[in-house]
């Protein structure tokens, strides 16, 4: 697919990165609807008087054209779809972090539709200053199951079971939900498990249930998505990560 001609036009997308390339343009990298993470030469875009300058900004949708085969299109047109308000402060940084999860995270030109639509979500709700742990883990569940980690959090991984709400468990890659007490039985030593995080089943029911609503909950989540995040990147660091965290230490 990436070395096919083609011709994309009026396709939904943002721009999550650009850097400058020869004296006068720009490569984007930006997210489509249809077409997942692409990356597009905008040629004369860095020209004082050039129409893309102010259009190809982050946390803004867009329409967009492009046209060419191999790794880098030729980016055609952009148009600003309205309707978004500007990212500011710690909104901003949250933004950044779900731009940087996706560059690194997703592979070029790798349609994820529903993906899409969950960073659309992600940044409106931003923008209109929700609360941002839930925007957060919401996020971040959606593109852990569309990187491939389908193992149902409501279900116990050994025998599918339902997840007891009571029960406190644990999150095996390769298994799924895991009650501690089965860890017990097969002699499972807990200092085995270093800081794999216990959670309660019904923290594992509300992420099943797309309910973050409770404290405990929203804190258990952060500490499985971050450990799955992390185990995905193989233990890289992300920079906006660090500096959301050296903001917080302020």
């Amino acid at each position: 697919m990436a070395g096919a001609k083609q011709r994309v036009e009026q396709q939904p997308a943002w721009v999550l990165h650009t850097y400058p390339w020869r004296e006068t343009s720009l490569i984007v990298e930006i997210f489509a609807r249809d077409h997942g993470r692409v990356a597009l030469v905008a040629k004369g875009a860095r020209r004082p008087h050039s129409q893309l300058r102010g259009v190809l900004m982050a946390f803004q949708p867009l329409w967009m054209d492009w046209s060419g085969g191999g790794e880098v299109k030729t980016l055609v047109r952009a148009e600003w779809q309205g309707g978004q308000p500007l990212l500011t402060g710690r909104a901003l940084l949250c933004g950044y972090y779900l731009n940087e999860l996706l560059v690194r995270l997703t592979a070029r030109e790798d349609p994820h539709p529903r993906l899409f639509s969950a960073y659309a979500d992600a940044v409106r709700a931003l923008g209109r200053g929700e609360p941002e742990s839930p925007i957060l883990r919401r996020f971040e569940l959606v593109l852990l199951q569309e990187l491939g980690y389908e193992a149902g959090l409501a279900h116990e991984g050994d025998g599918g079971d339902v997840v007891r709400p009571e029960g406190r468990y644990v999150y095996i890659i390769e298994r799924g939900p895991t009650r501690l007490e089965t860890l017990e039985e097969e002699g499972v030593d807990a200092a085995a498990l270093g800081d794999q995080p216990v959670l309660s089943g019904q923290t594992l029911l509300d992420m099943a249930a797309d309910d973050f609503s409770r404290a405990e909950t929203l804190a258990q989540s952060k500490q499985l998505l971050r450990m799955l995040i992390n185990h995905t990147l193989g233990g890289q660091p992300l920079q906006s990560r660090r500096v959301l965290k050296e903001l917080q230490e302020l």
